[in-house]
C-alpha cells in the first residue's frame, strides 16, 4: 500500500529540495563583536528598566514627590491644630481664674442661667411662602 503523504499528485511537478544550509563558523573577531553588541543591548535594556523604576517605582521620584506634598499638608494641619489647642488652653485658663469669664461661658452655653432666671428663647420665623404670581391679564 503506497504512503499517501509521500506521494505527490503526478500532475504537479515537485519542487527540488534545497540543500541544507550550514551556518558558517564565526571567526573569533566576529564572535567578540557579536558578544559586545548583545552585551550593549542587554545593558541598555537594564538601564531603561532602572530609570523607569527610579521614576515611577514604589520609592521612585514621583512617590517621593507626592510624599513630600502629603508631608507639607500634614505639617500645615498639625500647625493649625496646635494653634487651636493653644487657644482652647488659654480659654480654659481664663475660665478657671476669672469668675466673670466663667459666668460668660456658662451663659453662652445652651439653657444655662442663674437660679431664679427665666430663659426666653426667641426663634425667628421661617420666611413665608408666597403664592406664585400670575401675569397680569390685559383687558383686550
Amino acid at each position: 500500500m503506497p504512503d499517501l503523504l509521500d506521494s505527490a499528485p503526478e500532475s504537479e511537478p515537485t519542487a527540488p529540495r534545497r540543500p541544507r544550509v550550514r551556518h558558517r563558523l564565526r571567526t573569533p573577531l566576529e564572535a567578540r563583536q557579536w558578544r559586545r553588541r548583545v552585551t550593549g543591548y542587554v545593558l541598555f535594556a537594564v538601564s531603561v528598566v532602572l530609570v523607569v523604576n527610579a521614576l515611577v517605582g514604589e520609592n521612585g521620584y514621583l512617590a517621593t514627590f507626592s510624599g513630600r506634598r502629603d508631608q507639607a499638608e500634614l505639617k500645615a494641619e498639625l500647625r493649625q491644630l496646635r494653634e487651636e489647642n493653644a487657644q482652647s488652653a488659654e480659654e480654659l485658663r481664663r475660665i478657671r481664674e476669672d469668675p466673670a469669664a466663667l459666668e460668660d461661658a456658662a451663659r453662652t452655653g445652651p439653657h444655662l442661667g442663674k437660679p431664679g432666671e427665666k430663659m426666653i428663647i426667641i426663634k425667628e420665623p421661617a420666611p413665608a411662602k408666597t403664592a406664585p404670581s400670575t401675569p397680569p391679564t390685559s383687558g383686550r
